[in-house]
């Protein structure tokens, strides 16, 4: 099938995957600016988003979404490792128009999976999974303001997110070329567009990082 044998057919699942998961990413992170506007609107979405059916549905299909993005994100970085041959040891100059972000997309990928698993440990383990084990969910505010509350996991989920905005500046544009956007016209505007997501994205749950850091300090 192309979609596994072919490079156009893998590129093409990571495209979709990737782009998929932005858009859960700008969900999941105007959800969270809830929790500085209004604590009692975030415990309700906390709440909405529990262990219903259409949650876990959903978690489902988001878990599915990132174990094909990051077998396939290894898959293709091995054929574009092998396409290199003996070039890889050979010292060459930087190319032109060629981003840092790009050249590093794998590492910057491990540094979110790492991240993901901190992030699923302070809360997902702690509030939908606790609550399919048939235990209390743990109150979402109270996890904010705890975690965020430590210094040093607030400085651990910036390192996160700087990572995340390296790789979605890529990211997006490489899905929307990938998916047939790759003409003079559209290249600077998907470009363009790359930085906006991947900087809407991050300052979003940076806020909320920074704003119960702050509480903390001051408390």
């Amino acid at each position: 099938m192309w979609l596994f044998n072919s490079s156009v057919g893998r590129k093409f699942v990571m495209s979709i995957t990737g782009a998929s998961l932005v858009l859960f990413l700008l969900f999941h992170a105007s959800m969270n600016l809830v929790a500085i506007i209004s604590p009692e609107g975030y415990e309700w979405i906390c709440e909405m988003l529990g262990a219903n059916w259409y949650a876990l549905v959903g978690t489902a299909g988001l878990g599915f979404l990132v174990f094909v993005h990051i077998v396939y994100a290894f898959i293709l970085s091995i054929q574009n490792y092998r396409a290199r041959g003996t070039e890889r040891y050979a010292v060459v100059e930087r190319q032109d128009g060629v981003e840092w972000a790009s050249k590093n997309m794998l590492a910057l990928g491990l540094i979110i999976v790492l991240g993901l698993c901190m992030h699923l440990a302070h809360f997902w383990a702690k509030m939908q999974l606790v609550e399919i084990l048939g235990e209390e969910p743990a109150s979402g505010m109270e996890l904010i303001r705890m975690t965020f509350s430590k210094w040093y996991w607030a400085a651990l989920y910036m390192v996160w997110l700087g990572a995340l905005w390296f790789h979605l500046t890529h990211g997006v544009w490489s899905a929307l070329h990938s998916l047939g956007l790759n003409n003079n016209i559209w290249m600077p505007r998907i470009k363009c567009l790359s930085n906006i997501v991947a900087t809407l994205v991050v300052l979003m749950f940076a806020s909320v990082v920074v704003y119960y850091f702050c509480m903390g300090c001051c408390a």
